[in-house]
């Protein structure tokens, strides 16, 4: 079985770097092998290719789509009426940018419930609307060899209003979509909090899976904190489904983020001793 890769989600970690430039570089001085970003478009594209060419092959693993107006609360278009024409131009900015930094994975993000509005009164036009930008998503990124990525967010605790918010919901969309480069982004922390139940969740949805991000629960930090999880349970079932994707770690550091990297330095330890007990 192949080690599982990592990386840093670098809009989370490294807080004590203020430039991203440095938080990726600072990633690939950590040992890691890839980085993601939620919402890299401000900072120029050429600082971002600078600091992944000099992490010596470091990987750009993934965008998120532009959140919309974040000034009324948008946070994501996919799913939200009336705001196709925006959604599609937020798209391409997305493409664009994940072309020049050759990452293959874009995160097309459904957005919240409009303010004001009940969730049941409209999510049949929101499923609707999802399913029209992400068949026309689903086309822009065959062209250009990218996978697009939905990813269910809880509702319980992280965002109350947001759309998409288990995996049984993304599935059933994924389904009505019917596009072979549209996969599900899996965030075990999300994953734990709307519905428990990972090892069969897990096991039933691997094959939509496109990419996975990790957090321990409840508070976010790192998967050796104290929390529910059992990290190298779901380290060995990733292992045995055959994972080969990358794991992002999109926690919030108790510390210095290097200081906290020490699960992922056991990860390592303790797969080495296991091979060699084979």
């Amino acid at each position: 079985m192949s080690a599982l890769r990592f990386s840093a989600n670098v809009s989370w970690m490294f807080p004590e770097i203020p430039d991203l430039p440095d938080r990726i570089r600072a990633s690939a001085t950590a040992g890691f092998r890839g980085v993601e970003a939620a919402w890299p478009y401000e900072c120029p594209t050429g600082a971002l290719r600078g600091a992944l060419s000099e992490g010596r092959g470091l990987e750009m693993v993934l965008i998120n789509t532009p959140p919309g107006d974040t000034r009324v609360g948008e946070l994501g278009l996919g799913a939200v009426p009336g705001r196709q024409d925006a959604f599609r131009a937020g798209l391409d900015r997305a493409v664009r940018l994940a072309t020049d930094l050759e990452c293959q994975r874009i995160h097309i993000m459904a957005g919240r419930v409009p303010e004001g509005r009940d969730r049941g009164s409209v999510e049949k036009e929101m499923e609707e609307t999802f399913v029209e930008n992400l068949r026309y998503a689903a086309d822009v990124l065959h062209q250009v060899g990218i996978v697009g990525l939905i990813e269910p967010i809880n509702s319980r605790i992280t965002e109350p209003r947001y759309f998409l918010n288990t995996p049984q919901q993304a599935a059933a969309i994924l389904q009505k979509v019917g596009r072979e480069n549209l996969k599900m982004q899996m965030d075990i922390f999300h994953w734990q909090i709307m519905d428990g139940n990972l090892t069969e969740n897990i096991r039933r949805y691997f094959p939509l899976i496109g990419h996975v991000q990790i957090a321990q629960v409840p508070h976010r930090h790192e998967p050796d904190s104290p929390g529910e999880l059992n990290f190298p349970y779901l380290f060995d079932l990733l292992e045995e489904l055959g994972y080969q994707g990358y794991v992002g770690c999109e926690y919030k550091p108790c510390g210095d983020t290097v200081a906290g990297l020490g699960w992922m330095e056991e990860y390592h330890k303790r797969r080495e001793e296991r091979s060699k007990s084979n």
